[in-house]
């Protein structure tokens, strides 16, 4: 099987490092890409569209698509693009759209998110009392610029010097595609095959997500026993999961809400 790693909001291709020679190891391809708006892609316009095009310019027929948090909502965007190139999309930790609405309208109903004080969305903190690491810039981007608190959210299960790895290569993820309403005729018709993959010690969202998100695309969840990064924390671990993953089938249907 080929694989395509997608990384979610701030990160890059960077955080699949340990990943990939792991799923080689197991007789495995593996490639990891910069979506607009992160790492070496930082400068470039970030839409639905141009994010959707960027893993489409790369799909093969039968590719197994990785989309970890955020990027939940990409390879489901090229799935809709492209359905006849995939093979299984794994959703680690990922988050698939709510059709007809966008990221910030689908959180105000979703146990992933809370609404605060002034009404606004974020993720809805876990039960651990972690405080959020993620704060809005001048620019108007989600940044994360303290190290202790991004340590404690993210990679809570991996040493500090892992952790300051990470921290050190997060870029400011520009925010306006969240506003954008997701229309995805062809993915929830084609039903693709799917599943997803729960951190049991996830701290970006609380742990009913497993629930939500598996019953919304009709799987039985898989767990991994680490934190919301485990491609950085349990590599080895994380490409078994992937590969038992890519070998499942849905259990139910595919809920476009």
């Amino acid at each position: 099987m080929r694989f395509v790693l997608v990384h979610g909001g701030l990160h890059g291709a960077w955080c699949w490092e340990r990943v990939i020679p792991e799923l080689r190891a197991l007789g495995h391809q593996a490639i990891a890409i910069d979506l607009p708006g992160h790492a070496t892609r930082a400068e470039e316009e970030v839409t639905l569209a141009t994010r959707r095009q960027a893993l489409v310019e790369v799909i093969e027929p039968g590719d197994v698509l990785v989309g970890h948090s955020a990027g939940g909502y990409d390879i489901t965007l090229a799935a809709d693009a492209v359905p006849e190139r995939i093979g299984h999309l794994v959703y680690l930790a990922g988050l698939p759209p709510v059709e007809g609405k966008s990221l910030i309208e689908a959180g105000r109903d979703s146990p992933v998110f809370e609404t605060d004080e002034s009404g606004g969305t974020q993720m809805a903190a876990d039960d651990s009392g972690t405080e959020s690491a993620i704060a809005i810039n001048a620019q108007g981007a989600m940044e994360c610029v303290d190290f202790a608190k991004t340590w404690a959210m993210f990679y809570h299960d991996c040493d500090e010097d892992s952790a300051r790895w990470a921290f050190e290569r997060l870029t400011p993820m520009p925010i306006g595609f969240l506003q954008e309403i997701v229309n995805l005729p062809r993915f929830w018709r084609t039903d693709p095959p799917r599943s997803y993959v729960h951190c049991l010690q996830d701290r970006v969202a609380r742990p009913r997500q497993r629930e939500y998100m598996a019953h919304r695309l009709g799987v039985e969840p898989l767990v991994i026993d680490a934190s919301h990064s485990p491609f950085l924390s349990r590599p080895r671990e994380t490409a078994e999961c992937l590969v038992r993953a890519a070998a499942t089938r849905p259990v139910g249907p595919l809920l476009p809400r």
